[in-house]
């Protein structure tokens, strides 16, 4: 890097590799990296000035402000010392965070060949040995740990997690069973051996286990040696920490505000004012610290996790990375390498098989029962991760507080640990939305009795008698009958509505801009920035069904040349008979809904063939048809849900998807649209469509010659709340109860049929523990987010109508994390960790969602609720709701009444019901004029409600950035430091190596020419070993550049 480089300026004026810390409602808190060796500026002099004092060890011990002005270098040290505080962890709250500990400062020295770099290494706890529990008789005994010793902890402190020379870990297990028929046949020997055979030509080590006393179940444990580690962790394109162990540390953002106070600080009068405001913030801050430890994760039991820079991991290029470390190849990095292979290779030798290959084919076919990684220990048995997480993350106990993320991360894997960032950033979104819709309720609570058509219900002097509900079974009914549910249909339908449905359309949208936000810094601390899924290896199922295809298309992200799909003979079809399968079965399930509700309407029609004294079917024919068109209903959502997963997974195997992130969020996408017409088809009825278009007595309109179901006076959103409400909490309790359930009878039954009921052996090998649980499988997490995803729709589509539907959703999911943790530790096998960058096509569906909820909120509030009767009523009336309830009530002569009740005893001529109609000649009826202008108004409100959310939430979105530029700049650094770094290592080991390279050729070449070869610079001897200097080319024509064969270790030298 060149002094006067101008491309530096902008980037260099200040520190730009921070990491904040921030909550969505609180400052920013950021860290700047500190930098040796780096020129800053293009004045020498400066440029100096400044490498000292960066490399200045003691200096680096405090934490100091640059002030850059102008352009001339000069910097302003600061007179205090920065306090370092942990900030919130931003947008998660009290139930969720993920630790990062930016305690100390970043040096980056790049003489990593000397004793100052290794000593320095083993400070950042790249070197350290995994030992758990060391000494704590500093520490009040509690365990002191680092991030490194707890991700490795488990398999030094576990025998049975390494072969049986102690040594060598256990990173994947294959079980068969020599009691299953198609396990013993010759075929099934036959493709084991072959499989098994191409897994030990891949390089990996297999060591076989068949206990005598687990009934003829065999293990075949595997072990991933470094060679296969190096080869793959290229394939994969991992991302790998690098030797340079970055030291952080935190300081506050220098800033312009900073700098006018500290240059007001030196006046005296302020100077005392600023102590003593000092004096009451560091108090105040103190007293939170003292408070937020109550909620944090415990820094002895989950460790700082030191800071790494990583890049791409190289073989040609080994000497960056910090292979030496422990920690280097993770379980997780392993155990996914592991299952790369075992996806890959064929067990059978016919080359026309071309579906030959694959675990999860021999799996399928009995020929193995199960293949799963380990967990790293017994639950119960300190000295895993496993344990720990058990007992500080997934104790119902702990709900209140942070969730260690990153462990989380480690453990499990990237898909799981982003699953629970985001579960806990919604559950923390929902506490503003709960605080806001308790508020409502509580308001509306309070001013129930005040209500003026409520307190005429109740009080009305005259007997108003209102018209049966239904033909021949159902009484006239007096209207004081509906005191209470007037009075409860008030608390969700009264003048806040509008404005908690606005709130949560805007609510909404800060929810998915602040997720895209956060999701961006948790994608970048977990090193998946710039993840393109175009980088993942095809599926091996999409490479089988193309094996035939000779036509070759280059990937233009990779470079590799692979299959083609044909458009017209594969993926138009494919496509076509996808797209008409779902919508035959949308209109299966709408076509379900509907006979339900022509089941209700032809019960009570029939009820008038069985004129006995049945008090079942005639007194109660409401009941009775409510109750079982609900249980036909519950069982046309089973029969569904089973059938839909079945055809979805079918359909999306046969679209050709290349990679398994665009196979799941297709199979995703499908499954959640079928479900979604499941789930609120009928809440979609009673919102829209019930007591719509019913009629008036005298001409009822009929669907099938059945008379349609009405709505009581004031409307359908009594109903609809009560049908949420059910639907909501009622689901969500059995979801809860089940999902915790069919775990540990799965579990169990594992247990009965591998084992034995009666000669069950508790063996302490944990592979064999293992295999009893559960299989977590590919749509592990799909069960999880559907059930959320579903809520998130209670909460915003159907929000108007339930303003409590917020709160019970928070109530749920602070159990909802700790009680998922807690399945996936104990009734699980470990899963495989997947590569994500974000939470796939749920993000796409969340954004649906929430646009949706507009135009559904605003048709609730306008067509369902009486909000706008009341708003037209009041504007017409002068402001007062007198005589309001009589207004909304039409009169029916009874004589004309169609199928009147069997049995009356109502003398009356006339009759009362819901409506704005007028008697006109001839028995005729017609709807009067404000009902026409009530129309207006309806309609009007939407279009100014939908405008006006509308551009509120595009005001929001462009507010918000997806990407917060500290972190922009963030990463931009990075990869600044990380280019100097490779340049600056490369460099130097070709500079190490040039005199051995100079000292082969000495012999043949003259003094003055030996003398000007050694004087050369490391870029002008680059270019001379190439050969591109024009002037000395012919000096040093004799060096040849020697590389290692691939079969030959070593780095490449000169």
């Amino acid at each position: 890097m060149s002094d006067g480089d101008p491309s530096l300026e902008e980037d260099v004026p200040k520190p730009l590799l921070e990491r904040p810390e921030e909550n969505v409602f609180t400052p920013k808190i950021a860290t700047p990296i500190y930098t040796a060796g780096v020129k800053l500026h293009h004045n020498r002099s400066d440029a100096i000035e400044t490498e000292l004092f960066l490399t200045d060890s003691q200096r680096n011990d405090l934490a100091f402000q640059e002030l850059f002005q102008g352009g001339d270098g000069e910097y302003i040290e600061t007179e205090r010392e920065t306090e370092e505080k942990m900030a919130d962890m931003h947008a998660m709250s009290v139930l969720s965070t993920y630790q990062d500990n930016l305690s100390q400062d970043l040096n980056t020295d790049r003489d990593n060949g000397s004793e100052a770099s290794t000593r320095e290494a083993e400070e950042c706890g790249c070197g350290e040995p995994a030992i758990l529990y060391p000494d704590t008789s500093n520490n009040n005994g509690k365990p002191v740990a680092n991030h490194c010793s707890i991700v490795m902890g488990g398999i030094l402190n576990n025998p049975s997690l390494t072969f049986n020379d102690g040594v060598r870990s256990v990173d994947f297990v294959l079980v068969w069973e020599a009691g299953k028929e198609d396990a013993t046949t010759s075929e099934a020997f036959q493709q084991r051996k072959i499989f098994e055979q191409n897994l030990e030509a891949e390089g990996l080590q297999l060591e076989r286990e068949a206990p005598e006393d687990l009934h003829g179940l065999h293990f075949v444990k595997i072990h991933a040696p470094l060679g296969v580690l190096r080869d793959y962790s290229e394939i994969l394109k991992l991302r790998m920490p690098m030797k340079d162990c970055s030291k952080i540390r935190k300081s506050g953002r220098t800033n312009a505000i900073l700098n006018a106070a500290m240059y007001m600080s030196k006046f005296t009068a302020l100077k005392d004012v600023q102590e003593k405001t000092n004096s009451v913030l560091d108090r105040m801050e103190a007293c939170w610290d003292r408070i937020m430890s109550k909620i944090r994760v415990d820094p002895q039991m989950f460790p700082e996790r030191k800071h790494r820079l990583t890049a791409i991991y190289s073989k040609d290029k080994e000497y960056l990375f910090d292979t030496g470390s422990d920690c280097f190849w993770t379980p997780s990095i392993r155990s996914r390498i592991v299952q790369f292979i075992l996806d890959r290779k064929r067990f059978s030798e016919l080359p026309s098989d071309d579906f030959a290959f694959g675990i999860g084919r021999l799996i399928s076919n009995n020929t193995y029962s199960a293949a799963y990684p380990l967990h790293d220990g017994n639950l119960k048995t300190p000295g895993s991760m496993r344990h720990l997480l058990y007992t500080e993350w997934a104790s119902v106990s702990k709900c209140l507080k942070y969730q260690p993320l990153d462990y989380v991360k480690d453990y499990f894997g990237v898909k799981i640990g982003l699953y629970f960032a985001w579960l806990g950033f919604y559950t923390h979104m929902l506490i503003p939305a709960s605080i806001v819709g308790l508020i409502c309720v509580i308001y509306s609570a309070s001013t129930v009795y005040s209500n003026k058509p409520s307190e005429d219900v109740c009080n009305y002097v005259s007997k108003v008698k209102m018209c049966p509900l239904c033909d021949y079974f159902c009484e006239y009914w007096d209207l004081r009958d509906t005191c209470l549910q007037s009075r409860i249909t008030y608390l969700f339908d009264n003048n806040t509505t509008v404005f908690f449905a606005i709130f949560m359309s805007f609510w909404a949208a800060c929810f998915l801009e602040l997720w895209k936000r956060y999701s961006a810094e948790m994608t970048h601390r977990w090193d998946l920035t710039g993840f393109d899924v175009y980088e993942e290896h095809p599926r091996p199922q999409y490479l089988a069904r193309l094996a035939h295809v000779k036509r070759r298309q280059l990937n233009v992200v990779t470079g590799e040349r692979e299959p083609m799909v044909p458009f017209w003979r594969m993926r138009l079809p494919a496509t076509l008979m996808s797209f008409s399968v779902v919508a035959l079965l949308v209109l299966l399930a709408l076509a379900t809904v509907l006979g339900v509700v022509l089941y209700r309407m032809s019960l009570l029609g029939a009820s008038i063939l069985r004129r006995n004294d049945n008090v079942l079917i005639t007194s109660n024919p409401i009941m009775f048809t409510t109750a079982t068109a609900a249980c036909i209903n519950l069982v046309f959502i089973c029969i569904f849900n089973y059938v839909y997963q079945y055809l979805a997974e079918w359909l999306t195997e046969k679209e050709l998807l290349r990679t398994q992130t665009e196979f799941d969020d297709s199979l995703t996408l499908k499954i959640y649209l079928l479900q979604f017409v499941n789930y609120y088809a009928s809440i979609f009825y009673i919102a829209f469509f019930k007591g719509k278009f019913v009629g008036r007595p005298g001409d009822y309109v009929r669907l099938f010659g059945h008379r349609q179901e009405e709505c009581a006076p004031g409307g359908c959103l009594l109903e609809l709340s009560i049908q949420l409400a059910i639907i909501m909490i009622g689901k969500q309790f059995i979801n809860t109860v089940v999902e915790m359930m069919m775990p540990y009878v799965l579990k169990w039954w594992n247990i009965i049929r591998t084992i034995g009921r009666k000669n069950r052996i508790v063996s302490p090998m944990q592979w064999v523990k293992d295999f009893k649980l559960v299989d977590f499988g590919n749509m592990g997490l799909f069960p999880e987010y559907l059930e959320m995803v579903l809520q998130y729709g209670f909460v915003t589509i159907f929000v108007a109508a339930f303003p409590l539907a917020p709160f019970f959703a928070l109530l749920n999911n602070i159990l909802e994390m700790r009680l998922d943790a807690k399945k996936f530790l104990t009734c699980y096998r470990r899963p495989v960790p997947q590569r994500v960058n974000d939470i796939g096509v749920w993000y796409r569906i969340l954004d649906s969602i929430g646009k949706l909820s507009v135009i559904t909120n605003g048709f609730i509030i306008a067509f369902t609720s009486e909000f706008i009767p009341r708003l037209v009523y009041q504007y017409s009336n002068g402001g007062s709701l007198d005589q309001y309830v009589n207004h909304t009530l039409a009169d029916f002569n009874i004589t004309v009444l169609e199928h009147p009740p069997i049995k009356t005893q109502y003398n009356q001529t006339m009759c009362s019901y819901p409506g704005y109609w007028y008697y006109k000649e001839g028995d005729n009826y017609a709807h009067s004029n404000f009902y026409w202008h009530l129309i207006g108004a309806r309609l009007a409100f939407v279009v100014v409600f939908e405008n006006v959310v509308a551009l509120v939430m595009i005001i929001v979105r462009w507010a918000i950035p997806d990407m917060s530029t500290e972190l922009r700049d963030r990463i931009r650094r990075e990869a600044y430091v990380i280019n100097s770094f490779i340049l600056d290592e490369t460099r130097a080991r070709t500079l190490a190596e040039r005199p051995s390279a100079l000292a082969r050729s000495q012999d043949d070449r003259t003094g003055s020419d030996w003398n000007h070869i050694a004087t050369l610079s490391g870029s002008d001897f680059d270019l001379a070993a190439h050969g591109e200097h024009q002037n000395i080319a012919d000096i040093a024509k004799h060096v040849v550049v020697h590389t290692p064969r691939e079969d030959q270790p070593g780095p490449a030298h000169v």
